[in-house]
């Protein structure tokens, strides 16, 4: 079983710069792509490589569902991206993007919705039948 190491300090710093700066490269609105045209992204979170080189972009789409055709053109706008990092940034290497879009949300809405069940409700809070008292 591999164990997941937690960044460092510098991936930590270097992805919460990153992700500021993409934030307001995308909140510009200067992408060209059709696909990307009109459409407003959150930067929720940057993860760097160890080595810096590579980054993950996770970001939640505005106004709009997750779209695999939108992460394809943020793909090909992405040494578009990467250029304009550099000049915002004082990096050694301006890292690789890739780009995922982030459920985190979406996720522990649906946990959340399912603890107000009123089934769910009542089982966690030992009323139900089988609570294990007589």
């Amino acid at each position: 079983m591999a164990k997941h190491k937690e960044p460092s300090v510098r991936q930590l710093r270097v992805g919460e710069e990153l992700r500021h700066a993409l934030a307001e490269i995308l909140g510009r609105g200067t992408l060209r792509d059709p696909e990307l045209s009109g459409r407003m992204f959150t930067v929720t979170e940057v993860r760097a490589s160890p080595d810096l080189k590579r980054a993950t972009v996770f970001l939640t789409p505005l106004g709009g569902e997750a779209d695999p055709k939108t992460l394809e053109a943020l793909g090909r706008a992405a040494r578009f991206l990467q250029s304009e990092i550099g000049r915002r940034i004082r990096l050694k290497f301006t890292p690789r993007l890739s780009f995922e879009f982030d459920d985190r949300f979406e996720y522990a809405s649906k946990i959340d919705s399912l603890l107000r069940k009123p089934e769910v409700a009542r089982d966690l809070s030992g009323d139900g039948p089988d609570d294990g008292t007589t």
